[in-house]
């Protein structure tokens, strides 16, 4: 049974001002949703490491800090509904089911915590972190990047926490734990380039004004997506005793 979720009165109270251009309508309304359904979609993620956390006996606090990221994540998605409401669009859509979140049952739950950490927040937060920062930095200021900046400060906080849980955890697992989070990390690598290449259009190339409305060009963010990879994820990953792969094969299939 589907779940409708309608964030309009919430996000037609926080709409932003923005330039018109009506030509760049379609592309902005495509992009503004998206974002929307992502990002208010990660809160289940973040309810679940919490537990994960709790269960892993990390402790209340620690679990308590991941727990309002859920928080953030739900405001995120009004913010972005905000801007779908300021474009003339509604912020309303079904919601997904419950977003796959492995629980590794099958090892410690150190281990399966490392492996999800690693996975949320070392990867796709700090991929968010990367690609949300370039294109505030092109957008002039503004409600829209007042906006955005609050997206960003929140996403460089979920990524900093894992990146700082796997410093302490990583050196607490074995020689085996460390080779299974290994071929666990190439996984997630291939899950996450799927997933941001699927949702980066290589032939998207707005005019110039398009960084007033957050629009951004393809081929840019994919190479910006194999950057992040390969100079700030597998050195950070190598750095706490892992060895995960470069990405150099997909940096050329995105040039």
């Amino acid at each position: 049974m589907k779940q409708t979720i309608n964030l309009r009165a919430l996000s037609q109270a926080v709409a932003p001002e923005i330039p018109e251009y009506p030509e760049l309508l379609p592309m902005a309304l495509g992009t503004w949703r998206g974002r929307m359904i992502n990002e208010y979609s990660s809160a289940i993620v973040f309810e679940r490491l919490s537990a994960q956390i709790n269960a892993a006996g990390l402790g209340s606090d620690l679990a308590a800090e991941c727990a309002t990221f859920a928080d953030e994540e739900r405001s995120h998605g009004v913010l972005c509904g905000a801007v779908v409401e300021a474009l003339g669009g509604e912020a309303v859509f079904d919601a997904r089911g419950a977003e796959e979140f492995p629980e590794h049952s099958d090892v410690s739950r150190v281990e399966a915590l490392v492996r999800n950490l690693i996975s949320v927040s070392c990867m796709s937060e700090t991929v968010a972190v990367a690609l949300i920062g370039a294109e505030r930095l092109e957008m002039p200021d503004g409600p829209l990047r007042e906006l955005l900046t609050k997206i960003y400060a929140d996403e460089v906080g979920h990524a900093r926490f894992g990146w700082r849980l796997v410093a302490n955890l990583a050196p607490t697992l074995d020689k085996a734990a460390t080779r299974r989070v290994d071929a666990y990390i190439a996984v997630a690598l291939d899950a996450l380039e799927k997933h941001e290449l699927a949702h980066i259009n290589p032939h998207a190339n707005p005019p110039r004004e398009g960084v007033k409305l957050g629009l951004c060009n393809g081929q840019d963010a994919r190479r910006l997506f194999f950057q992040t990879v390969d100079q700030i994820i597998v050195p950070g990953l190598k750095q706490y005793g892992f060895n995960p792969r470069q990405f150099s094969s997909g940096q050329r299939a995105a040039a």
